[in-house]
């Protein structure tokens, strides 16, 4: 079919047609920071919508109102399903919230702290708590070993 035949709106109609931002079957464990950010990206996302529904041009409009739905409704099924956990301070071993710092077999030192889905950012040392690497060390002391990625490592701090 040539593009004289199709309306201009139709490119607007299919980006606005966005599918929704896929949500983890694991359970929503949280730590206080993370509760809050979650509470921060639903604000803005409420933020998003309404300046959407308040924009003028359909066409763009379209595309922003869809955007902001899908992340109005990812972020609220997060904030519902989130499940606060603190630190245990009679637990020993590594736990979901705490930092652990381990040796690799090559030498390298790693330190990662262990969060939620939603606030977990390798580069900036968080890994989820359903990472492989965090199932590998939780539960686990200083002095303790692991097999993470197919190399054996030692934890050396807790914190």
């Amino acid at each position: 079919m040539s593009v004289a035949f199709t309306k201009e709106g139709d490119s607007e109609a299919f980006a606005a047609d966005l599918l929704d931002r896929p949500i983890s079957p694991h359970p929503n464990l949280v730590t206080p920071e993370g509760l809050a950010q979650i509470e921060a990206a639903l604000a803005q996302a409420r933020a998003a919508y309404s300046a959407a529904q308040a924009g003028g041009d359909v066409a763009q409009d379209r595309t922003a109102m869809a955007r902001a739905t899908r992340d109005l409704r990812y972020w609220s099924a997060r904030r519902a399903s989130a499940q606060l956990r603190e630190r245990d301070p009679a637990v020993e071993g590594l736990q979901f919230g705490g930092t652990v710092t381990f040796d690799r077999e090559d030498g390298r030192r790693q330190t990662f702290r262990i969060v939620g889905e939603d606030e977990a950012d390798p580069a900036q040392g968080s890994v989820s708590y359903v990472s492989p690497v965090a199932r590998a060390l939780l539960g686990k002391g200083v002095g303790d070993t692991a097999v993470v990625a197919g190399g054996e490592v030692e934890v050396v701090a807790i914190g």
